[in-house]
């Protein structure tokens, strides 16, 4: 099996995001899906619904987008294209990384208080392709390193992810929608 070339997901942010979740590179299947967090043992949407107070199982994807955006949560990559072999972090070429626009964006976000890395793999990207390009202001933003919602990350049960990333709800509206 060889490397693909993989082109990530379009931004899904808004210009009230308060926190920003990036992620490395989206999955095989959330790359056939055309969705974030496609695979259905992934554990981002159980914990955005917990987050947000909405259920990720009785709401269509496009609607999960509008609940998270609306409660103030941005999500995209950090890494916009690559070569990898399946869908392991692990797996991708070291050196064939593409970092998306990520400055850019953040400088346009007046809101934004928080970058949440979801995983260890989201969280060096950024910290080797985003950080030293950074605005001055947005680089005294919060960085937190989440652990990763990824089925492969099996060590973690949801609601001990749950108690990791409950820390976003400091920067998100007493609120958080619901749904």
């Amino acid at each position: 099996m060889t490397e693909t070339l993989l082109q990530g997901l379009p931004a899904q942010v808004n210009a009230d995001c308060r926190v920003l979740v990036l992620g490395s590179m989206p999955g095989a299947a959330s790359l056939h899906a055309a969705r974030y967090y496609a695979h259905p043992r992934n554990r981002f949407w159980p914990l955005m619904g917990a987050l947000c107070r909405f259920d990720p199982q009785r709401v269509d994807y496009p609607r999960r987008i509008e609940l998270v955006q609306r409660a103030g949560i941005g999500v995209w990559d950090v890494i916009g294209q690559c070569r990898r072999r399946g869908s392991l972090d692990a797996a991708i070429v070291r050196g064939s990384e593409v970092p998306n626009p990520l400055p850019a964006l953040i400088a346009g976000l007046p809101q934004l208080a928080a970058i949440a890395c979801n995983g260890a793999t989201a969280a060096q990207a950024f910290k080797r392709h985003v950080q030293p390009a950074l605005p001055a202001g947005a680089a005294a933003l919060p960085v937190l390193a989440l652990p990763s919602t990824s089925p492969a990350n099996a060590g973690w049960s949801l609601p001990r992810l749950l108690g990791e990333w409950q820390q976003l709800s400091q920067w998100l509206p007493m609120e958080r929608i619901g749904g």
